[in-house]
């Protein structure tokens, strides 16, 4: 007797239904997400098209829409990838109807609406408030270090990016030689060593490159980069609470300073000429705050105050303090608003994710930061929550805020518990710390570790290693997310909340299919 397999007939010339709903069962992860962005509210995308229907015919933004969000849930972020499986892959001719939106569509889609795309993670969290995954409880707060779209190697200081800019600029051989003379080639011009200097030279040189590209604007990330006069305002009572003297306040026009790039973000353009001018005037801003912030401990001192705020001084006492001649440190060439950060015992360069996620490990909050520690994250992650809740109409708050010990911020923790009346539980040690740092002793630091040595406040504390921790290592490790794929603090901003509204869209799909088999 033969051998029994069954026939495989690869010159068959039709294996699928006719109908395309037939193409996937009912309950397949794409009919769900299809049916949820039909309960979105897309009209951000729409207004984005012409109302009279003039011009090519684009692709429908709910199906581009549904496309993107089932891609991401499936690990699949790449563009290309996306292209591919709409040719390949069964359940993506389901969402597209069959057709088949080339990668460049798809990319320009995502850059186009990115703020609308992370806009939708507060319509995803009120789909799952609905199912009531989000209630009040402990909510944990965690950052995860993420690698960026960029290289460690192409960190560079100043006078490097300043002299491949005046490469690039000189026209010929003879300017060289009447702009050097005798010199060796290899200094900074006399020019970049003054602010003003500085500010002309790159004026000069961006005028010089959009020439040269002929005026093209057809690239979305290019563009002319508005000069800001940046204004600097410092609160001296707050600044000297912590007596960090003239460090202090240059700490502050620092942290002014990446607000303001926060709330007017600079795109990332692609061209290589372009970043390197966006990279240099990115370190003459940080000098400049520098400057704002020396002047005004300057001032501050000249009324007589010591550094602390604690005495009168006879004035003229303070040190003198010079300024470098030009900017210092690195800024990266590939992806400006990338920092090098602490990952473990190494370093990346990356960004810093962050994530606020309740008892189902569903994330209330994404945001992103480029600080390399958590330090300043309590606060403002505790705010966005809040407000995503709002925007999602969950009246519910949370109930406690867990998080670990990177997060330990006197001050934030006075705001939340006073202003926002909700209890905090940070560890004040590492867990591989055996005992308290000497200084580290007493007040709030023993109260907060008698807290979470009871029974009950340890149990609840307990919990944030059952909810955000598990939900980094599924995202880092079985969706292989280890590293953004876009770069710039709004792009890698959006891809961030791509992934967790995602998330949570495959927590909802689990939750009702677990409910209907019950």
């Amino acid at each position: 007797m033969p051998q029994n397999f069954i026939e495989s007939r690869g010159e068959q010339g039709f294996l699928l239904p006719p109908d395309v709903r037939d193409w996937v069962p009912p309950d397949h992860l794409a009919w769900f997400v299809i049916e949820a962005v039909k309960e979105m509210r897309l009209g951000a995308f729409y207004a984005a098209y012409r109302a009279d229907g003039h011009g090519r015919a684009a692709y429908d933004p709910q199906m581009m829409v549904t496309l993107i969000l089932f891609a991401f849930a499936t690990g699949v972020e790449s563009s290309r990838a996306i292209e591919r499986h709409c040719r390949e892959h069964v359940a993506y001719p389901v969402i597209t109807g069959n057709l088949v939106p080339d990668h460049v569509t798809i990319a320009r889609f995502i850059c186009r609406h990115g703020q609308a795309l992370a806009g939708l993670f507060s319509q995803v969290l009120g789909l799952c408030a609905e199912a009531g995954l989000v209630d009040s409880g402990v909510v944990a707060i965690d950052g995860t270090r993420i690698a960026a779209n960029a290289s460690r190697e192409r960190n560079q200081e100043f006078g490097q990016i300043a002299m491949e800019i005046v490469e690039q600029v000189r026209a010929t051989d003879e300017a060289e030689d009447e702009e050097f003379g005798e010199a060796r080639g290899d200094e900074l011009p006399e020019q970049l060593r003054t602010p003003e200097g500085r500010r002309e030279f790159f004026r000069r040189a961006r005028r010089k490159l959009q020439g040269d590209a002929g005026g093209d604007e057809s690239d979305e990330d290019a563009g002319p980069r508005v000069e800001r006069e940046r204004e600097f305002e410092f609160d001296p009572q707050r600044i000297v609470a912590r007596v960090q003297g003239r460090e202090g306040w240059r700490r502050e026009a620092h942290r002014q300073l990446e607000r303001q790039r926060w709330e007017d973000p600079d795109p990332i353009p692609s061209s290589r000429e372009e970043r390197l001018l966006l990279a240099a005037e990115r370190l003459e801003d940080e000098l400049g705050a520098e400057q704002a912030g020396n002047e005004a401990y300057q001032a501050w001192r000249e009324r007589g105050i010591a550094a602390d705020g604690s005495r009168r001084m006879a004035p003229g006492t303070t040190k003198a303090y010079q300024l470098p001649e030009v900017p210092a440190g690195k800024v990266n060439i590939t992806d400006p608003d990338s920092k090098v950060i602490p990952d473990g015992m190494f370093f990346v360069q990356g960004y810093n994710a962050q994530a606020a996620v309740n008892e189902h490990q569903i994330v209330l909050a994404a945001e992103i930061t480029n600080s390399s520690t958590d330090f300043s994250q309590l606060d403002p992650m505790v705010t966005a929550t809040l407000a995503e809740l709002e925007r999602a109409g969950v009246p519910q708050r949370p109930e406690v805020i867990a998080a670990d010990a990177g997060y330990w911020n006197e001050q934030h923790i006075d705001e939340i518990v006073a202003n926002k009346h909700i209890p905090v539980l940070v560890a004040p040690d590492k867990g591989s710390r055996g005992t308290p740092r000497k200084t580290w002793t007493g007040g709030r630091y023993d109260w907060m570790r008698a807290v979470l040595g009871s029974e009950h406040g340890g149990q609840r504390y307990r919990k944030r290693r059952q909810t955000v921790e598990p939900m980094f290592g599924h995202t880092k490790h079985n969706k292989g997310v280890t590293r953004f794929r876009r770069r710039g603090r709004v792009k890698v901003r959006t891809e961030w909340r791509l992934h967790m509204m995602t998330h949570n869209l495959t927590k909802l799909y689990n939750h009702q299919k677990a409910r209907l088999a019950a």
